[in-house]
């Protein structure tokens, strides 16, 4: 249960559901994702975030090492796991998408699923995270970045900067007029809008969800009222209560389906906009 939640359903006094005077259900607000810096030094500070993101290249590094630096022809479990995690992205996400040449990427793109997968995961994990480290928008921005620079300068390389360029200024097969209407289209969409959608489709679904999460336990504290004035109602609150917390336990097994989800599809349109540098339009 998140700590966030408690706090923000609790901060204006006593009380609950049924109590007189008590105080009003406080939503959870955008203040969840602005956790106070744990230390400052000038313009610079350490936030839950920077912890979190710490903790996640750990994470990934240690995993990999450790079912990696030691492989066995006959391996154990964890060793399967990352297999399987390396031959998921190569089979399912490089090769069809990219062609013959994706198996160079794939260290990119299992290397962005572990992060970015991990970072979400904070989110439902109790007492050391609590905060989805993609809900903050600088990490989807920067890795959204990091992507669009490698597929372009991927493009370039593979098919020289003319090529490359005139084929997304000038769609193949288009009558010239119409590159009036299209090319200015094809300008905004590819090498503006993608990118933005990119960062932004993570971070909304992850802001998204966290906010849904903390608002179900918010409710649930909120409603815990057995002390009330009258003993029916009491009862009648931890009911409610107990309906509020199934929510919470409901809509954080779908989050982490969600979480891994948007992992996916962010590797995914990583590998598609790769395969479209790759291989010329003609």
């Amino acid at each position: 249960m998140s700590a966030n939640a408690h706090v923000l359903a609790a901060e204006d006094g006593d009380g609950g559901l049924f109590t007189p005077g008590g105080p009003g259900f406080a939503p959870p607000t955008t203040d969840i994702f602005f956790p106070p810096p744990i230390v400052e030094f000038g313009p610079f500070a350490i936030s839950k975030y920077t912890v979190l993101l710490a903790l996640t290249v750990v994470v990934v590094l240690g995993f990999w090492f450790a079912t990696t630096s030691k492989m066995k022809l006959v391996p154990s479990r964890w060793q399967s796991v990352a297999e399987m995690g390396y031959l998921f992205i190569r089979d399912q996400v490089a090769r069809p998408t990219i062609g013959k040449q994706g198996d160079r990427y794939v260290p990119l793109l299992i290397t962005l699923f572990f992060m970015i997968l991990v970072m979400n995961l904070w989110g439902v994990v109790p007492l050391v995270g609590q905060l989805p480290v993609t809900a903050n928008t600088a990490v989807p921005i920067v890795l959204a970045l990091i992507v669009y620079v490698f597929w372009n300068v991927v493009g370039i390389r593979k098919q020289g900067g003319w090529r490359y360029f005139r084929d997304i200024l000038f769609m193949p097969g288009v009558p010239w007029p119409f590159y009036i209407i299209l090319t200015p289209i094809e300008v905004i969409s590819t090498l503006i809008v993608r990118p933005v959608t990119h960062a932004v489709r993570l971070f909304a679904n992850m802001f998204a969800g966290h906010l849904l999460l903390a608002t179900f336990a918010a409710a649930g504290f909120y409603m815990f009222n057995p002390g009330a004035p009258d003993a029916l109602l009491g009862a009648v609150s931890v009911v409610f209560s107990g309906f509020a917390f199934l929510g919470f336990f409901a809509f954080t097994l779908l989050e982490i389906v969600i979480m891994s989800l948007q992992a996916f599809v962010f590797v995914l349109l990583t590998a598609v906009y790769i395969g479209g540098a790759v291989e010329p339009a003609h």
